[in-house]
């Protein structure tokens, strides 16, 4: 079992976003008698791949709903419904950052035959 601290260590999120992520649904925490939260081990996995979603510009809420068929093992129609969805967004973003990098290397190569000195 880790604490908050340890996990906000392990992953590389802060403490307020894990407070954030478990308050969403998004990530379990079970109670120590004392109060304190803790968390499983595949607990690291999980914040990784929310910090995954997110940099690919998931929304929190779009995270939240596919969430629990990280949990339970299963997946329903819906589901897979969001998760094919997301990867169409995510193919369209990866072919624009494609062509705006071959722009900007374009950019670059005028900017270096320009070069003074």
């Amino acid at each position: 079992m880790l604490r908050i601290g340890e996990l906000a260590e392990r992953t590389g999120a802060s403490v307020r976003s894990l407070r954030y992520y478990e308050e969403q649904g998004m990530l379990l925490s079970s109670r120590t008698s004392g109060g304190h939260r803790t968390y499983d081990e595949d607990a690291v996995d999980r914040v990784r791949l929310i910090q995954v979603l997110f940099a690919a510009g998931v929304t929190s809420r779009n995270v939240v709903q596919l969430m629990p068929c990280l949990y339970s093992g299963t997946t329903t129609p819906a589901m897979l419904e969001r998760l094919r969805a997301e990867r169409a967004r995510i193919d369209v973003q990866a072919r624009q950052l494609v062509a705006t990098r071959k722009r900007l290397d374009a950019v670059i190569v005028e900017a270096d035959k320009r070069r003074v000195g």
